[in-house]
């Protein structure tokens, strides 16, 4: 099977890793203006754009979320056009309500690879997914043998070495 790569979105790809216990107020509780406005993550697009290629096109964004965050969630891809920046392809987007939910969109789109900044979601995607990255700066303990890179290219480093695709 070919390698497969997962991508959360929030402080993920979108508003960077935030102070443990701050809440992403401007892209969950703003105005769309204000979410449209919100940043990527530093060296998102670039780091996108890199596993992309790696990965032959076999990247998907999967992200928890409701109906209102899922439309600001779109519209934020397309205004900072991250298909067009990055080769991701705009229909290689996930949504689910529940956290341990990515775990059931991993296993029908055989995830090999996966980044996400929460430890409730590596934990259900263990024995599903065989690579995962927990990103970001964390407000408690790393779970041992968890790879907890800080930043994108932190995190492209980590994903190529464990990558078969060359």
């Amino acid at each position: 099977m070919e390698p497969r790569l997962g991508v959360d979105f929030g402080r993920v790809i979108q508003g960077g890793p935030l102070a443990p216990g701050k809440a992403d107020t401007a892209f969950l509780g703003g105005t769309m203006r204000d979410a449209l406005a919100s940043p990527p993550n530093e060296g998102a697009f670039e780091a996108l754009e890199e596993l992309v290629r790696l990965f032959g096109g076999r990247v998907w964004i999967i992200s928890k979320c409701g109906e209102r965050v899922q439309r600001r969630t779109l519209a934020w891809l397309d205004h900072h056009d991250v298909a067009g920046r990055t080769g991701l392809p705009r229909r290689n987007i996930r949504f689910c309500r529940k956290r341990a939910q990515k775990a059931v969109h991993c296993a029908e789109l055989g995830i090999t690879h996966m980044i996400d900044d929460r430890v409730g979601v590596h934990r259900a995607l263990a024995g599903v997914v065989p690579h995962r990255y927990l990103f970001g700066p964390q407000d408690g303990p790393v779970p041992d043998g968890l790879p907890n890179p800080l930043s994108w290219p932190e995190t492209v480093a980590l994903v190529r070495a464990d990558c078969r695709v060359r």
